[in-house]
């Protein structure tokens, strides 16, 4: 039987994943959230969502026209989500890099996601970098899920090792 692990203690100014939700909660924010890929600067925005859920760091989803023109290409396959619905995945062109699949939306999304609708996240570990208020983000590990860890979340977080079962 799998345990709920220890969630770290928050210090000021700071949040567990563990107090998050699941189902996970949209909410917005007016962080300025930026992607650099191929080092030039491809999306920016002070207009994304974070998506909140329980001991995953946070999901960040900019408006398409937050992306320079071109540095989108919608990319092949596709995935589910029990709680935001079908995703469609992008590739991500900057400067002479291509990150195949390294970006998604959900087009038409759930009910309680409806606000989110064609708004594109990214796999920070597929990007030179990408940064939230002038910090840079650590991809949330293992490579499956998409959130964006700054030093104003603690975990322990889902993707590390011997985490598959929470």
């Amino acid at each position: 039987m799998l345990r709920r692990p220890q969630p770290l203690p928050p210090g000021p100014s700071q949040e567990s994943v563990w107090s998050y939700p699941r189902p996970p909660r949209l909410e917005r924010t007016p962080k300025l959230v930026e992607v650099w890929l191929g080092g030039q600067l491809v999306a920016q925005t002070r207009a994304a969502f974070r998506v909140l859920e329980t001991s995953h760091p946070p999901t960040y989803y900019l408006p398409r026209e937050a992306f320079a023109p071109g540095v989108l290409r919608p990319a092949p396959g596709g995935s589910v989500c029990e709680f935001k619905g079908e995703a469609t995945y992008w590739t991500l062109v900057g400067g002479r890099e291509v990150a195949q699949a390294a970006g998604w939306s959900y087009e038409s999304p759930t009910p309680e996601f409806r606000e989110m609708a064609g708004h594109v996240a990214v796999y920070a570990g597929r990007m030179d970098e990408c940064r939230v208020d002038g910090e840079r983000v650590t991809p949330q590990p293992g490579g499956f899920y998409g959130g964006w860890i700054t030093g104003d979340v603690v975990g322990p977080f889902k993707g590390e090792p011997g985490t598959w079962g929470w």
